[in-house]
């Protein structure tokens, strides 16, 4: 079966994620919903999570991937997250499912747990490492050296896992090039088959931003940011790694299909507080009060766990379609938006791709409308015009 035809088979399944809220420690650059010190919560919110699974998920649901992620899912105990998979499991099976996907802290993971993951059958780990410099990683609130890193990548392999990605950072306090290139060369060594490359985004309200503002720690210049950028892809790249998405690396095959199907405007349900849903061209997402959602479940009033957050139209619907393909390195196929929206992006955009492609932010490549090397630097001018 070619590639196009396992597309096809997929193509009107749908993605779960699920949110694990619950952290040891709060990184300091992190705004994402996500609780430490709640340890007395987790059983409740994992009984309220199944009874919010077992009300949405309908039998005849396909179900292609699904993906756990946090806070820390790792740092709960491993049967917690045995029993969401069953719970999965006995309403839709496993058989359509191609990828599930946990993410990781090297701090909060051991042997016990892995196989725990490898029996609910979990078939690809994504493991938070953000940079090998240990100074850096106690600036920004990381709970694990480097050394526990490799630990429990060596414990992931042990166990049997080979689809395994990485998570890095660019651009983090006191971070500079040579730090970078070291941090490459010591993942590189690993053969991950996925590696995802973040610039640092300094959240309002977070302790990071507090550390800077106060001058506690420096950031790197824009400038030295880009060379950071350019640096990993040229370094990834040369080593086999395919740049497939702005922030996104990957051996053949390897593409994470739960990130790729998002880009495809592919439909996924939400678990778990502040997770976010895309069904019947409905963006929605979960209220963020922790014991509220539990409360609501608990009481049966699924209605009050959920806030609209858009209804697409069509004209909505393709703007976002050319933002998020505008995010992977191949863009929009012209003939895919054409079969989709029964209309032309050339035509339809006309303007906007005008501007672009004089700015030399956009180039049109046959059948692709991509972004050149100057719009990923600059990606945010250019979904901008599609908003």
């Amino acid at each position: 079966m070619n590639a196009k035809e396992t597309e096809d088979i997929f193509r009107n399944s749908f993605g779960i994620y699920i949110h694990i809220p619950f952290c040891k420690q709060k990184c300091y650059y992190c705004d994402f919903v996500s609780f430490a010190k709640k340890e007395e919560m987790i059983e409740q919110y994992i009984n309220a999570l199944k009874k919010e699974i077992k009300y949405k998920l309908n039998g005849k649901d396909k179900i292609d991937t699904i993906y756990i992620g946090g806070g820390t899912p790792s740092v709960i105990n491993s049967k917690y997250i045995v029993e969401v998979l069953e719970e999965i499991y006995s309403i839709v099976g496993f058989d359509k499912t191609r990828e599930v996907t946990i993410e990781v802290n090297p701090g909060t993971v051991d042997k016990e747990k892995i196989e725990d993951y490898k029996r609910a059958k979990i078939n690809r780990i994504s493991l938070g490492l953000q940079t090998t410099n240990d100074t850096i990683l106690k600036s920004i609130g990381r709970i694990h050296t480097y050394k526990q890193f490799e630990e429990a990548y060596k414990l992931i392999q042990q166990v049997g896992f080979t689809n395994i990605n990485v998570d890095l950072m660019l651009a983090l306090p006191n971070q500079t090039l040579e730090d970078l290139d070291r941090s490459l060369k010591q993942v590189m060594n690993l053969k991950p088959t996925h590696i995802s490359v973040y610039s640092l985004i300094l959240e309002e309200g977070t302790k990071l931003e507090d550390l800077i503002n106060k001058k506690v720690l420096d950031l790197p210049s824009d400038d030295i940011e880009r060379k950071m950028y350019w640096k990993t892809k040229e370094v990834l790249e040369n080593n086999g790694y395919i740049h497939y998405e702005i922030s996104n690396f990957a051996k053949e095959s390897y593409e994470s299909k739960h990130n790729s199907n998002c880009w495809n405007q592919q439909e996924y349900y939400g678990f778990g507080v502040a997770a976010h849903s895309y069904i019947n061209n409905v963006r929605y997402s979960n209220i963020e009060d922790l014991s509220q959602y539990i409360k609501n479940i608990e009481n049966e009033e699924y209605n009050k766990i959920k806030q609209v957050n858009e209804i697409q139209t069509k004209i909505s619907k393709a703007k976002e379609y050319m933002i998020l393909k505008l995010r992977t390195i191949a863009g929009v196929e012209i003939k895919e938006y054409k079969a989709k929206f029964q209309e032309n992006p050339l035509y339809t955009y006309r303007k906007e791709i005008e501007k672009l492609t004089e700015s030399e932010l956009l180039e049109i490549d046959g059948d692709n409308i991509k972004l050149t090397a100057k719009g990923i630097d600059f990606a945010n001018l250019v979904w901008e015009e599609f908003v």
